[in-house]
């Protein structure tokens, strides 16, 4: 998978469309991703214990991997790979040529 966590994404189809966010966990086997203030649903909370509130609260939900793209320099762009001098594997960012 191409995009990792902690990266900054932006949503390119669905009802979120537009929105950028960053991504808070990866799920590779499923190609999903979870990103902050996106694709958020209403669940039901129980109090686990005395401290918790019962309620109504808003959760992140997965969003397929192919729904989002990285941003870099603040502009959304495609990921690729690069042998760097070292022998390292570096991601690359194809609209500049950069290291991620």
């Amino acid at each position: 998978m191409k995009i990792k966590k902690g990266d900054k994404v932006v949503v390119i189809s669905g009802k979120d469309k537009g929105t950028e966010g960053e991504v808070i966990a990866v799920m590779p086997k499923e190609n999903k991703l979870i990103v902050s203030g996106v694709n958020t649903a209403k669940r039901h909370q129980k109090a686990r214990s005395a401290r918790d509130n019962a309620g109504i609260v808003d959760k992140d939900m997965p969003i397929d991997a192919s729904n989002v793209m990285l941003v870099h320099q603040g502009k959304p762009t495609r990921v690729g790979y690069r042998v760097g001098p070292d022998g390292a594997k570096q991601r690359i960012a194809k609209r500049t040529g950069e290291v991620i």
